[in-house]
């Protein structure tokens, strides 16, 4: 049986840090600090916020996963990757749709900034397919594949084109997993405590304990964690069950 330290199980926890406010957001940092592993800035704190969010993050010696899935042309999500670096986040992604070429670009343009810079390189991740999504809205935009064939065709673009891993619903990880290998990264929101149900727009959900035990990397966790009565006895529960998990694994 596996030695699973506290440690390694907290790392994996991800909170998502959807606040509307600086204040806020430092409010959720000082109660979960320690309690989880990385905190994700995502597109509605960093429009209210901006970069400043990132240093106080930092001030605090946490981890950062800037979550602004950058999809544009190339020049330009390679050169929103640079301002990455510089924020000195630990993890950011850009959509895998973006296409071959936009992902190379970053990709080089994140390894060159970094050595010059002495940085260790972010993580840089592909977004797949949304986890709101499901066959039925992938067919109303336009998609012919399944959301699981798309998946698939989106992970192997973007391994190919020399990201690190990828964002990814739960239920992709198994398939992901068989077909990408062991070292491609996986981090997957949409996950829920087994111990409660929320009901809200994710479609393709699954327990912290299945994704960790099917091969996740990182599991993101929001709105179980935030409408909580005690948000650290959650963490507490979500690393009990990624330490089970990957124990299992």
């Amino acid at each position: 049986m596996k030695n699973i330290s506290n440690k390694q199980a907290v790392d994996k926890l991800i909170f998502a840090l959807d606040a509307a406010s600086l204040d806020e957001a430092l409010s959720w940092i000082e109660l979960l600090s320690g309690h989880v592993g990385m905190f994700k800035v995502g597109k509605e704190l960093f429009t209210a916020v901006g970069p400043k969010i990132v240093d106080c993050i930092k001030q605090r010696n946490q981890r950062i996963f800037l979550d602004l899935k950058f999809h544009d042309i190339p020049n330009t999500v390679a050169r929103a990757a640079e301002s990455a670096v510089k924020l000195g986040v630990d993890m950011f992604n850009v959509h895998a749709s973006g296409g071959s070429r936009m992902i190379q670009e970053t990709v080089r343009a994140v390894e060159a900034l970094a050595a010059k810079n002495g940085q260790t390189k972010p993580i840089v991740l592909a977004v797949t397919v949304l986890t709101s999504l499901n066959d039925a809205d992938l067919q109303e935009i336009g998609f012919a594949k399944s959301a699981n064939a798309q998946v698939l065709h989106l992970a192997r673009l973007a391994k190919d084109a020399g990201a690190d891993g990828v964002v990814a619903s739960p239920q992709d990880i198994e398939a992901l997993r068989s077909q990408l290998g062991n070292d491609f990264i996986i981090v997957t929101p949409g996950i829920r405590s087994s111990l409660e149900t929320v009901k809200d727009d994710q479609k393709r959900t699954l327990s912290a304990l299945e994704a960790v035990k099917l091969g996740a990397d990182y599991i993101v966790v929001g709105r179980p964690i935030r409408q909580a009565a005690d948000p650290q006895a959650v963490c507490r529960n979500i690393v009990q069950e990624i330490a089970t998990g990957m124990t299992a694994a």
